[in-house]
């Protein structure tokens, strides 16, 4: 067998390998996108068309927006979008700021206890969730904050996780930068502002889509703390059409209702979906 056999073997070999990784890869994108064009496809049946249907179909001849101004018309649904809008805004901007400040204490600053704080932090990690939200409810109702935006973004402003993952990135940017900086003169803040931030970029980003996406899908604390409907966010929304809108029956209503408040997200995602990946797989810098 010579050397042109060989080569024209491996080659078969890789392209019948990459076909096959193209096919399962295709194959598993129509599994994972089909809800989604599902969800899409019944939005823009008509109440009749859909209840007609005695076999699904996976087409419509006569497409509708009806089922759209429905869920905007049968509640508020434009006052819960504008309603999430603020309560992520303000939550993620809040949240960025504390855990960045946390990250760099933990990561630079040394201060008496500092590894037995952090220990402690990292504990409570390991404290299920539904005790968080009962004392959580407790003070925010001591605190007569319930249907207030305060109540809703005050328990959500800080992350243990966030802060160990910040920290984690800080700490692998190499000491000389910060050795360099305090030899110029530089305070600590501002070495977090010029040289941490900028470098630790992709991860901030990721951090704050990750948590933009947590806010919007946020559905039972502001379930629990809120039953005032102008404090209503899209996840309240969505029961709430359930219940006092066009009921639940009308499932195509429902559908563009849900692909309402799906949108955003999705729309978020293509545009940083390059920042996710480098936050993602960035390993930071090593010293």
């Amino acid at each position: 067998m010579d050397y042109r056999q060989i080569e024209q073997k491996a080659r078969t070999r890789k392209t019948v390998q990459s076909v096959f990784t193209y096919f399962f890869l295709a194959f598993w994108a129509v599994i994972v996108l089909f809800p989604f064009y599902w969800m899409i496809l019944t939005s823009v049946k008509s109440y009749g068309a859909y209840n007609s249907e005695y076999i699904p179909k996976f087409y419509t001849l006569s497409p509708t927006l009806q089922n759209y101004a429905e869920a905007f018309s049968a509640v508020s649904l434009g006052r819960y979008l504008l309603n999430t809008v603020v309560f992520t805004v303000i939550t993620t901007t809040v949240m960025m700021i504390v855990i960045t400040l946390a990250a760099f204490a933990f990561a630079r600053l040394e201060f008496r206890g500092k590894n037995i704080v952090f220990l402690l932090f990292l504990s409570l990690m390991m404290i299920p969730n539904e005790l968080v939200i009962i004392t959580n409810f407790v003070t925010v109702t001591n605190l007569n904050m319930r249907n207030t935006f305060a109540g809703l973004i005050l328990p959500s402003v800080t992350s243990v996780f966030y802060i160990y993952l910040l920290k984690e990135n800080f700490e692998q940017v190499s000491d000389s930068l910060y050795y360099a900086a305090k030899v110029d003169g530089t305070s600590d803040f501002k070495y977090l502002l010029k040289v941490l931030i900028p470098i630790s970029k992709p991860t901030l980003i990721t951090i704050a889509i990750l948590k933009v996406i947590e806010c919007w899908n946020s559905y039972v604390w502001p379930r629990l703390i809120t039953d005032d409907e102008k404090y209503f966010l899209v996840s309240n929304g969505i029961q709430e059409i359930r219940e006092n809108g066009f009921g639940r029956e009308n499932i195509p209503a429902m559908m563009a209702a849900v692909v309402v408040i799906s949108v955003p997200l999705i729309v978020l995602f293509l545009i940083f979906r390059n920042k996710i990946m480098a936050g993602v797989s960035r390993g930071g810098l090593k010293g």
